[in-house]
């Protein structure tokens, strides 16, 4: 016989105990110290930091509940591990039999010996520290457990409530989930300590004898029982999952889950309690064989029932009759996921839209066409950047937005920008800590221009502008707020404020009749951030930063405040951590100061039948590929509603909360844990109300889905012959182009009796195949009205026209192409681009009006050297197969409807009508003083309009005359009358001439 465990005892006596270094200790306490500092500088500001906003409870329950969780899941898995260890250890034998093999394992029992202390505790603290992670990062899911809503509905399996997929059982999951893993982890542990100390023996064994001790049959025995009970309610719970399972046709359960995967799985748990009963047997009778046998059983069952059957049934039934078998669960997948993404109510209507162009065809669409908009957002930031930055330390996003706000007692499309801060813009000998930190702190003013209206030489018309901030948002909202401390490109900290009767030092801007120095100087007097007044506040933010002079500099008052995470997105992301945000913020002056508006939504990927849409993929565009990455947005879900709208006043950064969605079932949940956070619809104010919009991010996910659910019927639906897909943008110059994203449009629908502000995308042909013809048009009702506290009645109708199919209306790449390839077309263009231009095509809209599909693109020429920024010069217009190219966009509409489209679009007139204005006073460059008509030229260097001898007027002429000459050439070539020819060459040569002249002086003048 062998000893189990033979330890040692120490030849040498008791060893001398070492001295420990007083140096040692002290730099032991010293990094203690800095440690505990730097973890404190993280924790306590971001209390002051949620304290100061009013949101302390978020981050308290946050972390509260991810304690709990890392606390329970720690010492679960932990206090498992380590009894698990301690009972095979304490239950081993003291003699185990002689044999080759306890021979072997004496030896690693020696060599393990020594450090078995040591492992008995930190593999189970190891253990137990990562499965404390994974349970903390539960806390979303457990807060939804516990705070829970009906939403009324049940799904048509089991007849359960939704509220059980969505809250319950995602926390059923998690908890079996774990459990399990915490007896397999607790099993092995048991299961190597039985082995090493002779509780259990693999190798032959003396004749009837046992393999295993009694404690040690007893002790596996029953951690495989509990763990056989987790596996067979995991079987249960998968039943219910199953629901949302996702097919290559559709999500949900098929015919063959509900006949025979459900069933397979109930059976599969009466085997696995079966099972688990054998383990619980053998603890007491001592027979492996029974629960032997019952393992295997399991392990068939789960291949013959769990496998097999559903395979063959799939194979043999469902497949040579999948449309009829599949019917009613393909209907049941349309009818969830309809409900669930909030498509159910479209409106959809047989547009018989003609390709026909007529005379006076848009003077029931009058509205609309007046409304047309011509500025593109994406393109005209330059533009506002040349002619509105007027200092170097401010700037514009790449990606301006539309808006409307009511000028002259009308609503108005706007282009708008915020002039935020830009600290690159300086030079490097300005660039240190005072400037950048308390200096240079916040932008200034936004900036507007007509959507439907170009000023003079093409340029944006500004109806506000300038610095100090001026123009008809002004004068409407009775001056408001111009200072932009929080902004989505500000990244860094700001340390504001100062005593009373300290003497300014934040620059607002330069003025040359300015006292101090030419420059006005401001002090931020609100409560936007932590109090950085003491030591304590100074220390631990110095800390945060690494910046010491937090602690040494003067500006650093007792009135002082830190300004940090001053994006909008991302300080409504730290208060509600448990919505996703839309990839858009976008401005707006509303009640006096400048809010950025932030839509937020409520999603879940447990609704039963409803599809799974992966998100990052539905909102992928043109705009979110040219900004860059978008928000971290879930990988899939399949209910999404728009249940919040959150604004971030950017004087103050202070943000505010509104239940936007009131009877989502799932903000119901969150505001029962957050009942403080998010504030009633009723508290939303008339002229905040009338700058709220229908979210871009939840349009594109609904469009996405309606390329294939406007199809309600499931045998339709199943052969999928009527799916759609939506365009890509045909003015990217991208390999592979992405999707054309949805426009914001005022427009009158069919059926609508008035223009409303809206949202709108259209649909081509599905399936491989490179035919882009017209077979849908979808828009949104975006305008929330302006009362305060109750929704616009029509706000969120989808409306969907579905084109006749034996109708050939062109898609958006089709008129692209069809602009690109027309000779004349091509001709102007060229000339366009002569010397050191270039041409840049602007969003190509499309429009229902006329009883057909009309289709609208600004052409803007910019630059290609020295100052560079794009203007308005050409506006191309397609209805059918009519094509229309003029310098304004009535003009090209009266080319394309017989010489009278009927209406006026925005800009008719504007042509003989382009004076110039005078800059502004008190700026120490040329900048723009906004003007409520479109007529003023919002320019920052001089130019001349229209009749004065402007370069760009001069221009016009001569590409006109240009292509005049041409068509005339072209006619006199047709009739054989050479003579004309030859003048009409004659005349094009001193054209081109005088274009090529034009174009060097205008780059002179730039």
């Amino acid at each position: 016989m062998s000893f189990a465990a033979a330890p040692r005892r120490p030849s040498g006596g008791a060893p001398r105990a070492r001295r420990r270094s007083p140096l040692g200790v002290a730099i032991v306490a010293v990094a203690a110290v800095i440690a505990a500092l730097l973890l404190l500088a993280q924790f306590w500001t971001e209390v002051m930091w949620f304290g100061q906003l009013g949101f302390s409870r978020v981050i308290w329950t946050e972390w509260g509940m991810r304690a709990a969780l890392f606390a329970a899941g720690f010492l679960l898995m932990a206090g498992s591990v380590f009894w698990s260890f301690t009972a095979a250890y304490r239950s081993r034998p003291i003699y185990a039999p002689s044999t080759p093999e306890q021979a072997t394992l004496d030896q690693y029992r020696e060599a393990v010996e020594p450090l078995r202390r040591v492992v008995m505790v930190a593999a189970p603290v190891l253990v137990g520290f990562f499965a404390g992670v994974a349970a903390s990062a539960q806390w979303r899911t457990v807060l939804l457990a516990f705070n829970g809503e009906s939403f009324g509905e049940t799904d048509p399996e089991f007849n359960m409530d939704l509220g059980f997929f969505v809250f319950t059982l995602p926390v059923l999951r998690f908890g079996v989930g774990f459990l399990i893993s915490v007896v397999v982890i607790a099993g092995i542990a048991g299961l190597v300590t039985h082995y090493l100390y002779g509780g259990l023996r693999v190798g032959p064994a003396a004749a009837g004898g046992p393999r295993t001790t009694t404690a040690a049959r007893v002790h596996l025995a029953v951690i495989g029982a509990i763990g056989l009970l987790l596996i067979a309610a995991n079987y249960w719970l998968d039943r219910y999952s199953i629901l949302t399972n996702a097919g290559d046709r559709f999500d949900g359960a098929s015919y063959s889950d509900v006949h025979a995967v459900i069933p397979a799985k109930g059976i599969l748990t009466v085997v696995a309690i079966f099972v688990a009963a054998l383990f619980i047997v053998t603890a007491f009778r001592g027979d492996w064989r029974l629960p032997a046998i019952g393992v295997g059983l399991m392990v068939v069952s789960a291949i013959a029932i769990g496998g097999i059957y559903p395979a063959v049934v799939q194979r043999f039934q469902v497949n040579p009759n999948a449309q009829e078998l599949e019917a009613e669960y393909i209907q049941r997948n349309i009818d969830a996921t309809l409900t669930a993404f909030d498509i159910d109510g479209v409106e959809k209507e047989q547009y018989d839209a003609t390709t026909q162009a007529e005379e006076g065809a848009l003077r029931e669409d009058a509205d609309t066409a007046a409304s047309i908009r011509l500025l593109d957002p994406q393109i005209v930031s330059p533009s506002f950047r040349q002619l509105q930055q007027n200092k170097q330390y401010y700037n514009f996003d790449d990606s301006l937005s539309v808006d409307r706000y009511e000028i002259d007692g009308e609503s108005r499309d706007t282009v708008i920008a915020v002039r935020e801060l830009n600290l690159d813009g300086l030079g490097q000998d300005q660039r240190n800590w005072v400037n950048d930190h308390t200096v240079y702190t916040h932008g200034y003013g936004v900036v507007a221009a007509y959507g439907n209206q170009p000023g003079p030489d093409g340029r944006p018309a500004f109806f506000e502008g300038g610095i100090p901030s001026q123009g008809a948002i002004t004068d409407l909202e009775g001056e408001y707020e111009p200072r932009i401390y929080f902004s989505p490109s500000t990244d860094t900290y700001s340390v504001v404020g100062a005593p009373e009767g300290t003497k300014p030092w934040e620059l607002d801007y330069q003025a040359d009749e300015a006292d101090d120095g030419g420059q006005v100087n401001t002090t931020f007097s609100g409560d936007a951030g932590p109090d950085v007044g003491s030591f304590g506040s100074k220390l631990l933010y110095a800390l945060k930063f690494g910046e010491e002079q937090l602690l040494f500099s003067d500006r650093v008052t007792s009135e002082s405040q830190i300004l940090y995470d001053r994006d909008p997105q991302q300080r409504v992301s730290k208060v509600a951590p448990w919505l996703t945000l839309d990839n858009r913020v976008y401005p707006a002056v509303v009640d006096g100061r400048v809010k950025w508006i932030v839509d937020a939504y409520t999603t879940s990927d447990a609704v039963p039948y409803s599809t799974s849409t992966p998100l990052d993929e539905a909102v992928a565009d043109t705009l979110t590929t040219a900004s860059g990455a978008p928000v971290e947005l879930p990988e899939e879900v399949n209910y999404i509603r728009n249940s919040v709208k959150a604004t971030v006043d950017a004087y103050d950064g202070s943000v505010d909360l509104y239940a936007w969605d009131t009877e989502d079932p799932i903000l119901k949940a969150w505001t029962n844990v957050f009942p403080t956070s998010v504030k009633p619809i009723e508290e939303i104010s008339g002229d905040l109300m009338s700058h709220l919009r229908y979210p871009e991010d939840l349009f594109k996910v609904q469009r996405t889905l309606l390329s294939q659910y406007h199809v309600d019927n499931s045998a339709e639906f199943f052969s999928g012959q009527d799916f759609w897909n939506n365009p890509t943008d045909p003015t990217s110059d991208a390999a592979n182009k992405p999707l054309q994203p949805p426009y914001y449009l005022t427009l009158k629908m069919p059926g609508q009796e008035e223009s409303s502000f809206s949202l709108t995308s259209t649909f081509i042909p599905g399936g491989n195949t490179d035919r882009e013809v017209l077979t849908g048009f979808l828009a949104v009702d975006a305008d929330a009205g302006n009362e305060a506290g109750k929704k616009a009645e029509d706000y969120g109708k989808l409306r969907l026209l579905e084109l006749p199919r034996d109708t050939t209306v062109p898609g958006p790449g089709q008129v692209q192409n069809n602009f690109d390839s027309n000779p004349t077309i091509s001709e102007q263009l060229n000339l366009l681009q002569i010397g050191s231009s270039t041409v840049r095509r602007g969003n190509q809209l499309t429009l229902p009006v006329g009883g057909g599909l009309l289709y609208v693109q600004p052409v803007y020429i910019q630059s290609t050297g020295g100052t560079q920024f794009p203007l308005l010069r050409k506006v191309l217009v397609a209805f059918g197969d009519d094509i229309g190219f003029a310098d304004t966009l009535d003009e090209a509409l009266d080319q394309v409807f017989g010489g009278d489209s009927g209406a006026q679009a925005g800009d008719a007139g504007t042509a003989e009508d382009e004076a110039p204005i005078t800059p502004p006073t008190g700026e120490g460059e040329p900048g723009t003083d906004p003007t409520p008509e479109p007529s003023g030229e919002p320019s920052g260097e001089p130019t001349g309009g229209a009749g004065t001898g402007g370069t760009g007027s001069d221009l016009d002429v001569a590409l006109q005359e240009a292509a005049d000459a041409m068509a005339d050439a072209n006619a006199a070539q047709r009739d054989g009358d050479w003579t004309a020819y030859g003048e009409a060459q004659d005349r094009l040569q001193q054209a081109l001439e005088d274009a090529i002249a034009a174009e060097e002086a205008q780059s002179s003048a730039g």
